[in-house]
């Protein structure tokens, strides 16, 4: 048994009908560019988490 009900070989299933829908290539670059914004975000967070007192 999976996540909450879901097997392995579902998983499995939905990945490779993804892959088939839209290709490697495009997932390659989706995944970098969601890697990308979240590097930005988190950057972005922890330069404004510091706030100074005068």
């Amino acid at each position: 048994m999976g996540f909450s009900g879901i097997s392995v070989w579902q998983l499995v299933i939905v990945a490779i009908i993804v892959v088939l829908l839209f290709g490697t290539k495009r997932l390659k670059s989706v995944g970098s560019d969601l890697g990308a914004a979240l590097k930005g975000f988190k950057k972005e967070v922890s330069d404004n988490t510091v706030v100074k007192n005068d």
